[in-house]
């Protein structure tokens, strides 16, 4: 091989392996036959959710409008056709994080435009579940007005009226069961709405009052947990002789 020659190999060579990597990931970009094609193909969603800046122009402002309470400014995007079920960059809808304020007004103007009571953000909270939870009575009746699912469940597989009695929500408790929440659904901790108005109440006279209504619903003391242990043990176990009282009436 002369001098000349030996200078151009390299440069050769290279051209070579560029010409091959070029031909092997156009032979990767392209589909097989059994490749889906790109419509076919399930596009991963990101993790925080799409954005307000995904939803459009009426659909942003009504975001911004619900993150500032702002019920006049929500009516206003929602004429200029925004989504009440617009999500934010954390995929809550506009309807949880109204509830979670505790804007009520704000509230009703979404679902009076069609926002889903039971649409839910990446904590499995939709605003029955968390108005129910957090005692929100109010905003409660409008989504159990405007068709929530009374036997929807939260990310501990409990319905409402599990966390409602568990904080002694007296009223809210009432609300819930005359909406038709099952009373003796267990959640995944192998709960009723009975065990946790025990367990993780403190015995006060509205944790009284709750178990009162629980029963007189007809809550079956005899359900045990998942230790296997009655309402009533749990009761006498923690001093609550007021609900071991009631217990017994029930019997």
């Amino acid at each position: 091989m002369t001098a000349r020659a030996r200078r151009r190999a390299p440069a050769a060579v290279a051209a070579v392996v560029a010409g091959a990597l070029a031909a092997s990931l156009a032979a990767c970009a392209a589909p097989s036959p059994d490749s889906p094609t790109p419509q076919e193909a399930i596009v991963p969603s990101s993790p925080s959710g799409p954005s307000s800046a995904d939803t459009g122009p009426a659909s942003a402002a009504l975001l911004r409008a619900v993150g500032r309470g702002d019920a006049e400014a929500v009516a206003a995007a929602l004429r200029d056709g925004a989504d009440p079920d617009a999500r934010d960059g954390d995929d809550r809808p506009a309807l949880v994080t109204a509830t979670r304020q505790g804007a009520v007004d704000v509230v009703r103007a979404l679902l009076e435009a069609g926002a889903d009571p039971d649409a839910k953000d990446a904590m499995a909270d939709s605003a029955f579940l968390y108005a129910g939870a957090e005692g929100l009575d109010d905003i409660l009746r409008l989504t159990i007005a405007h068709g929530a699912d009374v036997t929807s469940t939260n990310r501990y597989g409990g319905t409402a009226l599990i966390p409602a009695s568990e904080h002694g929500h007296v009223s809210t408790v009432r609300l819930l069961l005359d909406a038709g929440v099952p009373v003796d659904h267990v959640n995944d901790l192998a709960w009723t709405a009975l065990h946790e108005a025990i367990v993780l109440g403190d015995g006060s006279a509205d944790q009284v009052a709750v178990v009162r209504l629980l029963l007189e619903a007809g809550a079956d003391p005899a359900v045990r947990d998942g230790q296997g242990v009655l309402p009533r043990d749990l009761a006498g176990s923690r001093g609550h002789d007021a609900i071991v009282a009631e217990l017994d009436r029930a019997r």
